[in-house]
């Protein structure tokens, strides 16, 4: 568990160099301008191309891992920095959006545009892969963009097939591991997976509560198949933070207008001081 000593540096310092909400909207932007984005599609390939180019472009250096499932080839991206050091930690979120809006009443045979599910996530990561570059922990952080998590049910196809394959083909361990899915919602609240690690969801959540942010709540929210199944499988720590309460979840109207910077704010900044709290300040 974190000290409290270093839970008030690691927040402090968070608030000094600040994650940016409305930065983070604009890489959502930038995501849903690509078009849908599950395997195969155009903006697949072209959000592929446009991670890698973010994540390099601030110094951090990448890995397409590519593989084959069910006659497609899904591509997991690592990004990592150079001189790592101390404990390695694991933050993720899945790119891919799916391919038909099946719960949405009017027009479920189109793709849904995925700017919550799919977009913030990696908005997230991205804009937290920014601020570390500058201003390091004391960590081995690696920010792991996962494919092929929302097409499950469809085509035969399982939920999270990219965090499963990159999870069992992982050769060191992580001393822990956290998912953001689904986390720029305008009316965010951000209960407790019920599958996650305890010790480490009672981490984050105590750092999101000496922020003060309300969207995190201390209550057990619901059983979630998301990319951190494979990682708590393998007995690694994880968690999975998520906002299943959305109402554009698999529709057409999962766009650009039901993200916040707010939203993200509270998430990213949270991520933050509790790197710096479990890592320790570098820069």
């Amino acid at each position: 568990m974190i000290l409290a000593a270093a839970l008030v540096a690691g927040c402090a310092r968070a608030s000094e160099v600040g994650f940016d909400g409305e930065r983070a909207v604009e890489l959502v932007e930038a995501q849903v301008g690509f078009g849908p984005r599950f395997p195969g599609s155009p903006g697949h390939a072209q959000v592929q191309a446009w991670i890698v180019e973010e994540a390099e472009r601030l110094g951090w250096a990448t890995e397409r891992l590519s593989f084959e499932y069910r006659g497609a080839t899904l591509t997991n991206i690592e990004a990592t920095l150079d001189e790592a050091m101390g404990d390695f930690l694991i933050l993720g979120a899945h790119y891919d959006t799916r391919r038909l809006a099946d719960r949405d009443p009017t027009a479920p045979d189109r793709p849904a545009p995925g700017a919550n599910d799919g977009g913030s996530g990696v908005a997230v990561l991205l804009e937290l892969a920014r601020v570390l570059a500058d201003d390091r922990v004391g960590c081995d952080v690696s920010l792991v963009f996962f494919d092929g998590e929302d097409n499950g049910n469809l085509d035969g196809w399982e939920w999270a097939v990219g965090s499963r394959h990159y999870a069992h083909s992982l050769g060191r361990t992580p001393a822990a591991v956290v998912i953001v899915d689904m986390v720029g919602d305008r009316d965010l609240r951000l209960p407790i997976e019920r599958n996650s690690s305890p010790d480490l969801a009672a981490e984050v959540w105590n750092t999101a509560a000496a922020l003060g942010h309300a969207a995190f709540v201390r209550e057990p929210g619901p059983s979630v198949l998301d990319d951190h199944t494979a990682f708590l499988e393998r007995g690694f720590r994880a968690v999975d933070i998520i906002d299943l309460d959305y109402d554009a979840w698999h529709t057409t109207g999962d766009t650009l207008d039901q993200v916040s910077a707010e939203s993200m704010e509270q998430v990213g900044s949270t991520l933050l001081a509790w790197l710096r709290s479990v890592c320790g300040d570098v820069s």
